[in-house]
């Protein structure tokens, strides 16, 4: 094999040049760059100065409109939230009083008075102080509304039941809590369910502050201005113990008549303004529990119907019904659905019961008072409009039962609410 040389001087001297030649064009490239890049910016930067300032001054005046521009629209975006929070503690209803009032009893004021939540803004509810729940219109009945939160704190209430009735009536509803101990009257003499159904009630076992009558006797023998409770108080003697069961006139329909409509279906039920709790006891006999809302006005209603063994609700009709939508079987109503005023009120009512009513469940209109053609026709547009099956229905006459003698004309009816999707 041939041997290899290295001759160091010649060949050192070729790498050193080659090493130089490279460096050399390196620093001729980064030359260029930087040649371009000083042109480049002589060329961004070289506009004459006028056209410069007034690029600038035009860049300000657009930079200082939409300024101007946002601030309008967070100012309106404020004012809104500002209205909007009015509203809504307006339509609460606490905003509405004056409690810097003279004459406020400070127990009110202590109940209205908004408190900020411990741990601030709730994450579920978006509030973040608690609201005294107080009908709105409790404003326009403040004085009476002072005088029934005027008592001892721990002490014994004051007997004005008879008060808060009236505020309830005016539509101050529902009425602030107290804190006071309300009177209670020692219930002896209550028979076991279901005797209690038929028994006499005692005179002593209610409260008859502030009403005309101070015993049962006297309530039986009283002519009512409503039509649902004539005798209503006498379990024994009169007609009530026949009511549901026996009938007088063809708008009577029987409370067996009326289940057998529901197919078996039928286990919870309300009964609007159901006087003395008679369909409530009919229902009960039937395994139905039945709801019965009503008012102690001239009488001890609410007393006498739980001495019987059954739920009665005290709640005016102008108050939203306290159940959720669409849970009971069947809802029962006469005359005192007639709430009088305008017609929008009946309306809204029907709109009520309807929403509280099960879809397939039963309306029952017992007896309703026409008191004209007119007041007839509307009632029955009004009913149409919600497209329930008339399973009964029935326009007759018969004698008032307040006394006068008149024919009167009365619609009953049984209706189905149907499926909506």
């Amino acid at each position: 094999m041939g041997s290899v040389s290295l001759k160091i001087g010649d060949g050192t001297a070729r790498f050193r040049r080659a090493t130089l030649c490279s460096s050399a064009l390196n620093i001729l490239m980064l030359f260029s760059v930087l040649t371009t890049n000083l042109f480049a910016l002589y060329a961004f930067t070289s506009s004459p100065k006028d056209h410069q300032n007034q690029l600038l001054h035009h860049t300000h005046k657009n930079i200082s409109l939409i300024s101007e521009q946002v601030s309008l629209i967070l100012g309106e975006i404020a004012v809104s939230q500002r209205k909007l929070a009015k509203m809504e503690k307006e339509l609460l209803g606490y905003e509405t009083f004056d409690l810097s009032r003279p004459n406020l009893a400070n127990e009110l004021k202590l109940f209205l008075h908004h408190h900020q939540l411990p741990l601030g803004k709730d994450s579920k509810s978006g509030i973040t102080e608690m609201v005294a729940s107080v009908g709105h219109s409790c404003e326009k009945s403040v004085d009476f509304l002072s005088q029934y939160m005027t008592y001892k704190v721990s002490g014994p209430c004051p007997d004005d039941w008879s008060v808060a009735q009236k505020l309830i009536l005016r539509g101050c509803e529902p009425l602030p809590r107290r804190r006071c101990f309300a009177k209670s009257i020692p219930k002896v003499g209550l028979f076991p369910f279901p005797i209690s159904l038929w028994k006499p009630v005692s005179d002593k076992i209610v409260s008859w502050s502030g009403l005309g009558c101070k015993n049962f006797e006297c309530l039986n023998n009283k002519k009512f201005s409503t039509r649902d409770c004539v005798g209503c108080f006498d379990l024994v003697n009169g007609y009530e113990n026949q009511r549901f069961v026996k009938a007088r006139s063809k708008n009577d329909f029987l409370v067996d008549d009326v289940l057998a409509l529901g197919n078996g279906g039928v286990r919870i039920g309300f009964d609007i303004g159901g006087g003395s709790g008679t369909f409530a006891a009919r229902m009960a006999e039937r395994k139905v529990t039945v709801i019965t809302n009503t008012l102690n006005i001239d009488a001890p209603y609410s007393e006498f119907i739980a001495a019987r063994g059954l739920f009665p609700l005290y709640l005016s009709l102008d108050h939203r019904f306290p159940f959720y939508d669409s849970v009971f079987d069947l809802v029962h109503a006469s005359s005192g659905l007639d709430i009088g005023a305008k017609p929008e009120k009946l309306e809204f009512l029907m709109f009520d019961i309807d929403r509280i009513l099960r879809a397939g469940g039963l309306f029952w209109l017992d007896n309703f008072y026409c008191a004209n053609d007119e007041k007839k026709r509307e009632l029955t547009r009004l009913i149409e409009r919600f497209g329930y099956k008339k399973m009964k229905w029935v326009v007759g006459e018969k004698v008032d039962t307040v006394g006068s003698g008149k024919l009167e004309t009365y619609l009953s009816a049984v209706l189905q609410k149907p499926v909506r999707v």
